[in-house]
C-alpha cells in the first residue's frame, strides 16, 4: 500500500523542513501539499547563507522587474522591484538587502526576495551637509569640506558620487537591531547610523579608511589604500571606539582592495587594472589579475595566501564575502568572483564596459561569469546604477 505523504506528523514536518538548507529547496517542500504548507512556517529562519544571485543590468529605462541569474542552476529570475528601477541607483548589497539612492535625499533598504523595506537617514542629514533645499534647482545640497569651503551639488550628483558603498551589520529586521556605515566618495570618510537614528555620524579615527568596509563579530572592519586595518565599534552609547591594527603596509601596486571575512580568516583581496584606450579621449579597464592575504593576528601582519582551498570570494559593489564551495554542488572553490564596481565614477565618458568574471587562483586566468562573454570585442553601456551585482537571497 501507498503511504499518504500528507498525513506525516506536523512535528515531524517542521523536523524535515529543518534539516533542508537551500531556500530553493525549501520552497519546493512547501508547496507539496496543503498540509505541508500549513505545518512550515513561509519564513525560514534556520538557513545558512546562500549561493548569491547576480543582479543583472536594466535593459529598458521603464522596466519594473530586475533580472537575477542564479548561478546554483544557471536559471533567471524576474523579480517585481520598482525600487531599483531607471533613475535610481544602488550602493551596494548587504545581508540580501539592496540600498538604494534616489534623485531625493531618500536612503532606502529593500529586499528583492520578501520586498520587505525599511530607510536609513537621507542625505541630507550627513553632518558634512549643511543646506538642502530643492528650490535651488540643480544646487540642492550645499556641502562643506574638509577645509571649510563650502560648494553645491544637484540631486543628481549626490546620489551617483557622493556615497561609494553602504554596508549593514546584519538584516535589517533582526530583532536586535542593525548599523550602517557608509563609505564617502569624494572625502574617504566613514559614517555610521544606528537603527532608529535620524542622522549619520561620521567615525572620526577611520576617516581614511575607504578602500572598503566589511562587517563580522558585531564589528565593522575598514581598510586603507596600504591595507592598514581599522576595526570599528559603533553599537556602544558613547562614540564610536576605533582600533588600528599597525599592520606593515603593502606596498604592490593594487588599484583596488577588499576585505572578505572569511570563515575563521580575515582575508584582504587586491585587484590590479589595465588601461584599455578605446580612442585619444575615451580608455576602458579591464581586471587583470588579484592577489590575496590572509591576516596572522600574532604580529598583526598580512602573510600572501597561494589556495584558498574550498573557499569562493564574491566581490564587487557588494559587502564582500566568502561562502564554502563544498556547501554548494557544482560550485568551484579557490576562485574569486568579481563584478565591476568602478566604472560609473571613473568612466566620464559614459562608455562603461564589462569587467566581470571568475579569477582561478591556481592557474591565475580569467572565466567568463555567466551570462554574459568576457573578451575585448564585448562592450556593455551600463546605463547608471545598473552594473551587475551579487545578492545573496535572504527571506529574512
Amino acid at each position: 500500500m501507498g503511504v499518504d505523504w500528507t498525513q506525516l506528523p506536523p512535528e515531524l514536518v517542521e523536523s524535515i523542513a529543518k534539516k533542508l538548507t537551500i531556500y530553493a529547496d525549501y520552497l519546493r517542500f512547501r508547496v507539496v501539499c496543503h498540509s505541508w504548507l500549513a505545518y512550515v512556517p513561509k519564513t525560514p529562519q534556520h538557513l545558512p547563507p546562500q549561493l548569491p544571485w547576480l543582479m543583472l543590468p536594466q535593459s529598458q529605462p521603464n522596466q519594473t522587474h530586475r533580472a537575477f541569474f542564479n548561478l546554483s542552476n544557471s536559471r533567471v529570475h524576474f523579480l517585481h522591484l520598482p525600487e531599483a528601477s531607471h533613475r535610481k541607483r544602488r550602493c551596494g548589497s548587504s545581508h540580501g538587502w539592496l540600498v538604494i539612492l534616489h534623485e531625493t535625499p531618500t536612503v532606502l533598504l529593500v529586499n528583492p526576495l520578501t520586498r520587505a523595506k525599511r530607510h536609513l537617514p537621507p542625505l541630507s542629514a550627513f553632518p558634512n551637509v549643511v543646506r538642502f533645499d530643492y528650490s535651488e534647482v540643480g544646487r540642492e545640497y550645499a556641502l562643506r569640506s574638509s577645509s571649510g569651503d563650502v560648494y553645491t551639488r544637484s540631486l543628481a550628483q549626490m546620489r551617483d558620487s557622493f556615497l561609494k558603498k553602504v554596508v549593514l551589520s546584519s538584516s535589517p529586521l533582526e530583532a536586535s537591531g542593525f548599523s550602517a556605515l557608509a563609505i564617502l566618495s569624494q572625502t574617504g570618510d566613514l559614517a555610521y547610523c544606528r537603527d532608529g537614528d535620524q542622522s549619520w555620524t561620521f567615525i572620526d579615527g577611520a576617516r581614511s579608511f575607504s578602500e572598503d568596509v566589511i562587517s563580522a563579530n558585531g564589528l565593522f572592519y575598514a581598510v586603507d589604500s596600504k591595507g592598514v586595518v581599522a576595526v570599528c565599534d559603533v553599537e556602544g552609547p558613547s562614540a564610536p571606539r576605533v582600533a588600528i591594527i599597525p599592520t606593515p603596509r603593502l606596498d604592490d601596486a593594487a588599484d583596488m582592495r577588499y576585505l572578505v571575512n572569511s570563515g575563521s580568516d580575515l582575508l584582504l583581496v587586491s585587484r590590479y587594472l589595465e588601461i584599455e584606450r578605446w580612442d585619444n579621449t575615451n580608455v576602458n579597464y579591464r581586471t587583470t589579475g588579484f592577489d590575496v592575504f590572509r591576516m596572522n593576528w600574532v604580529g598583526a601582519r598580512w602573510e600572501k595566501v597561494e589556495n584558498l582551498g574550498e573557499r569562493m570570494v564574491f566581490i564587487g559593489e557588494n559587502s564582500s564575502f566568502s561562502l564554502s564551495a563544498s556547501d554548494f554542488p557544482g560550485s568551484v572553490g579557490n576562485c574569486i568572483y568579481f563584478t565591476d564596481d568602478y566604472s560609473e565614477s571613473n568612466y566620464e565618458s559614459g562608455l562603461g564596459g564589462y569587467d566581470s568574471g571568475i579569477f582561478r587562483i591556481w592557474d591565475g586566468t580569467i572565466q567568463e561569469l555567466p551570462p554574459y562573454p568576457r573578451n575585448s570585442n564585448y562592450d556593455v553601456h551600463w546605463p547608471p546604477g545598473s552594473l551587475p551585482l551579487w545578492v545573496i537571497p535572504n527571506p529574512c
